[in-house]
């Protein structure tokens, strides 16, 4: 069982330029998009989140239930669910503002336990900025690796949301020796300003980064680079390109059985390559298709994964 913990939202997505475009309502949020995608690669996924009982949060856990997600450990409340107005830009990249206050998600609790055979945790985006649930998914974070539990971060920074970019740098940094699997952009970590190698050496297995339709580049603790480049597509939009490749790398390490720092270091050049073309595979279906919408198991099939 990978769990994903975090936020499941709804992305408002202009249908047309302009400010004043029509906005078409889209499931998302990064850990809801990362499950989804475990959910049709055929991963055993649970979703650990805090949910609105409102028509939006039925359709996200509808879409969740669908891909066979397991929605047990997710919490409910009477809260609104969190709205994201997505603009994308003419090369079909994502910026979005977001709308919070006092949603649903915001009030999430750390888990006594997490369900019976979780090998992974998977954490991100608004969950580990938005108080009082980050601290709470931090908790669940430290408790998890400290029991030996694969942990990946994909930190999928939105700048927009976080109030003291110093204070969120020096968070992120703690959470590190907790960590084994870190994943971000390109982007992300410039804005992190730290680097790969910095980061690895603190704590994470391997650190994953992607470069868009330039590919990806895998660091590990032990001073080794591994990249793939990426696959040439028709973009329609990124948006849960980033989730893709998260749910990508994860189903990759457990049909591996690697879901552990060991079993990441012994992966070497070829089981890498392996794993980051996989990830580029399913990351380039996601990207020609408009919304976040990941491709099923039998499409990176057809595909030669």
């Amino acid at each position: 069982m990978i769990v994903v913990a975090g936020e499941a939202l709804i992305d408002l997505v202009p249908r047309g330029p302009g400010a004043l475009a029509a906005l078409t309502p889209a499931l998302g949020g990064g850990p809801f998009n990362t499950a989804v995608a475990l959910g049709r690669l055929g991963s055993p996924t649970a979703f650990c989140s805090r949910v609105s009982r409102d028509a939006f949060g039925e359709a996200l856990l509808g879409r969740l239930r669908e891909t066979g997600v397991d929605v047990s450990a997710v919490q409910r409340g009477e809260e609104p669910t969190t709205l994201a107005v997505a603009t994308v830009d003419a090369g079909g990249s994502a910026a979005y503002s977001f709308y919070v206050e006092g949603t649903a998600d915001r009030l999430f609790t750390a888990p006594r336990a997490l369900p019976a055979g979780t090998r992974a945790v998977s954490f991100g985006t608004c969950s580990l900025v938005l108080e009082p649930g980050a601290s709470a998914y931090e908790e669940l974070l430290r408790a998890a690796s400290a029991r030996g539990v694969f942990t990946a971060l994909d930190p999928n920074i939105r700048a927009g949301l976080i109030p003291d970019a110093d204070a969120y740098r020096e968070r992120f940094r703690s959470w590190l020796p907790s960590v084994t699997l870190l994943k971000l952009s390109e982007e992300d970590a410039d804005w992190l300003g730290g680097s790969p190698r910095e980061w690895a050496a603190a704590g994470p297995a391997a650190v994953v980064v992607t470069r868009g339709g330039d590919g990806l580049t895998a660091y590990t603790r032990d001073g080794h680079a591994y990249a793939v480049p990426g696959e040439r597509v028709e973009v329609v939009d990124t948006i849960g390109a980033g989730d893709t490749v998260n749910a990508a790398l994860l189903h990759g390490l457990a049909a591996r059985d690697a879901l552990g720092a060991e079993g990441v270091a012994a992966l070497g050049a070829e089981g890498w390559r392996d794993l980051l073309g996989l990830a580029a595979r399913a990351a380039a279906v996601t990207c020609s298709r408009a919304g976040a919408e990941p491709p099923y198991a039998h499409e990176l099939e057809a595909a030669g994964a």
